[in-house]
């Protein structure tokens, strides 16, 4: 089951939800064949109603559509949004339903984290960003600083595989015919020279595949490291690895949220500063917005977009996916993106800011590096299962057993009702 490196692709890194939606939604207008969606949010805004429009005209025009969301993540789609997707033939799967107590959903495990699409089995997209308008940087205060990556030749197979790999085992008996059947694609033709890999992470196979190739990375630098990641709270091997980097001469770099969305995970972050910044690596938080990306490169070539933040959810618990890139353009373009946000965004951590009510801190940074030392093994006490996806369909219903009662009384005259089951999202 271990991945391949693929070559003769073309990278093209997209900045913001302004690049990604309007590359992802030209490809679904052009669509003929396939469309295939896996994401953590979808909102009821300008973004998720100009996607739901797309994927019902696609679906229209004979495209299989298979859009599969997280049910803690997207938990409150009305039914004017669901009905016509559904209707029009769109396979929409809830991931991992769960029941909910006074309309909340307490099991936040094993979330489908990872934000993948594939149009046609001809491009692929992977990155960090869900459909939603806070991805877009006119959203106000609460706009999201994210990243991800357009996708074209061999490696665009293997992403279509992962994402048949979950419908195939989270969906019923009846329709993992439809899946088995579509499971195996011929890889597109060459696009380009660059080697990708796609690394994932999974409860069963791949557990901890994108965690490795971090250390990797980190272990075999030789100028440079940078990371920049929404939410850092990695395990202490981790860290100590980047001590040891920046120990033996490695100028290693990491971008964290200064204006954070979750703010008591960035206090777990800073947690980590004094630690880190013993060692000389350096420390900045972006303060423009909140910073959503999951993003590292390495010396002059490698490079890593996706879903995975350097958290114990993402590490331990959570479906991820990111792509290894190894391109000295794209890595040069991302790189000088960043050292921007650095000169125009950032704010140096320094000693003094992270010393800063140390003593009364130290009960905290005792406990959080025993935490992260035990957390894998404290991991497997959290339920593990098999992925579950919930296919919502249209149901025929109390309204459809009067037609058909009056269909058999006056079998001139026909009625097709299709409604839709309310309970399907509860």
């Amino acid at each position: 089951m271990k991945k391949e490196w693929q070559s003769g692709n073309s990278v093209e890194l997209l900045i913001n939800g302004e690049e990604f939606f309007g590359q992802v939604f030209s490809c679904i207008h052009k669509a003929k064949q396939e469309i295939i969606i896996e994401t953590f949010i979808l909102r009821e805004d300008s973004v998720g109603n100009q996607l739901q429009k797309l994927l019902i005209a696609a679906a229209r025009r004979g495209v299989r559509v298979e859009l599969t969301v997280d049910d803690y993540g997207t938990w409150d789609l009305s039914h004017e949004f669901v009905d016509p997707l559904v209707n029009s033939g769109v396979k929409l799967h809830i991931f991992d339903p769960q029941p909910k107590l006074l309309g909340v959903r307490l099991n936040i495990f094993r979330r489908l984290h990872r934000k993948l699409a594939v149009i046609d089995g001809e491009v692929a997209f992977i990155g960090g960003i869900n459909y939603s308008d806070d991805h877009l940087t006119d959203y106000g205060e609460k706009a999201k600083q994210d990243y991800a990556l357009a996708l074209r030749g061999p490696i665009v197979a293997d992403v279509h595989k992962v994402c048949m790999l979950l419908l195939l085992r989270g969906s019923s008996r009846r329709d993992r015919r439809t899946y088995l059947r579509n499971i195996k694609q011929v890889p597109p033709d060459p696009h380009g020279h660059t080697p990708v890999l796609l690394v994932e992470r999974d409860n069963r196979w791949h557990k901890n595949d994108i965690e490795k190739q971090y250390l990797h990375a980190i272990r075999t630098a030789k100028t440079r490291l940078v990371i920049a990641n929404a939410y850092f709270f990695p395990p202490f091997f981790f860290l100590r690895a980047l001590r040891q980097a920046a120990l033996r001469g490695v100028k290693v770099t990491l971008i964290m949220q200064g204006l954070p969305d979750m703010p008591w995970v960035s206090t777990l972050t800073r947690l980590l500063y004094n630690y880190l910044l013993h060692s000389r690596v350096e420390v900045y938080e972006y303060c423009q917005r909140s910073f959503h990306g999951k993003i590292a490169i390495m010396d002059d070539e490698w490079l890593t977009v996706g879903s995975s933040n350097l958290d114990p959810l993402s590490f331990s618990l959570n479906l991820e996916a990111n792509v290894i890139v190894r391109d000295p353009a794209i890595n040069k373009q991302l790189s000088e993106h960043l050292t921007g946000l650095i000169k125009a965004h950032c704010k140096k951590v320094s000693m003094e800011i992270a010393q800063h009510g140390y003593w009364w801190r130290i009960p905290l940074i005792f406990l959080s590096f025993h935490f992260l030392r035990r957390f894998p093994s404290i991991a497997g006490w959290l339920p593990a299962h098999a992925p579950v996806l919930k296919l919502l369909r249209p149901r025929k219903t109390d309204t459809w057993k009067q037609t058909e009662k009056i269909h058999r009384d006056n079998t001139s005259e026909k009625k097709d009702i299709d409604t839709y089951d309310k309970e399907s999202l509860s």
